[in-house]
């Protein structure tokens, strides 16, 4: 049996699925007892030095949303980054527990790729409590490479020495131009709106068939006499 034509144009109109909240996983969160992740931006140059200390609020229960914000998540690692529509980037990052009491701080590098070289562009010490970091401000249509490493803890005086540390997990993403996403949701919504007002000449169509032709088709005719 077929579809009638309505029923056709009402499914090729159909707005297309929401895309859902990607939510916290577990294990992304902070800790509870950790209520504030203390972090430093380091000065350009060799020198793992200088900086001043400040402190941040984690992000508790973040949930990146499209199309405010796009998630970078490659398989099989323990970093994310969240993209979203202000130019901003939030950088997560799990741990287990048993890694975490051998970790004393979380070395972040972040560079950008020009036309022919690497660029610099932040480099952040953060404290054994922190989870996640905000990096503001970045350019759109360039292509970003954010890299986190568990620095382990020193040795001490009677304690063995320290485990190599571990090779340092890298994310790659590319802030779409605000523009571009104005432009798309811009035509969403005209695509949408078209299809409305298909679907109500439609309707108008089928109640003037249904109720207004009908009746003259059905009138009879004159008959002729002899």
């Amino acid at each position: 049996m077929r579809a009638p034509p309505l029923l056709l144009l009402l499914a090729a109109c159909a707005p297309p699925p929401c895309a859902a909240a990607a939510p916290t996983p577990p294990g992304w969160e902070p800790a509870p007892d950790a209520p504030w992740c203390p972090y430093k931006v380091l000065p350009e140059g060799p020198e793992a030095g200088g900086g001043r200390l400040c402190f941040r609020s984690p992000a508790r229960g973040f949930r990146c949303q499209a199309p405010a914000c796009t998630l970078h998540a490659p398989a099989g690692r323990s970093l994310r980054a969240s993209v979203l529509r202000n130019r901003s980037v939030l950088l997560q990052w799990r741990l287990a527990p048993a890694a975490a009491r051998r970790v004393r701080a979380f070395a972040l590098n972040c560079s950008w790729r020009g036309a022919y070289t690497r660029f610099p562009c932040e480099r952040v010490l953060l404290g054994a409590s922190c989870r996640d970091y905000l990096l503001p401000d970045v350019h759109d249509g360039v292509l970003y490479r954010l890299c986190l490493q568990p620095l382990p803890l020193r040795a001490g005086p009677t304690a063995p020495a320290p485990e190599p540390p571990e090779p340092a997990e890298c994310v790659e993403f590319t802030a779409e131009p605000a523009g571009m996403q104005d432009i798309v949701v811009a035509m969403t919504a005209v695509g949408g709106s078209i299809c409305v007002m298909l679907v109500v000449i439609c309707l108008l169509v089928a109640y003037i068939t249904e109720n207004l032709m009908r009746p003259a088709l059905a009138r009879p005719g004159l008959r002729r006499h002899p």
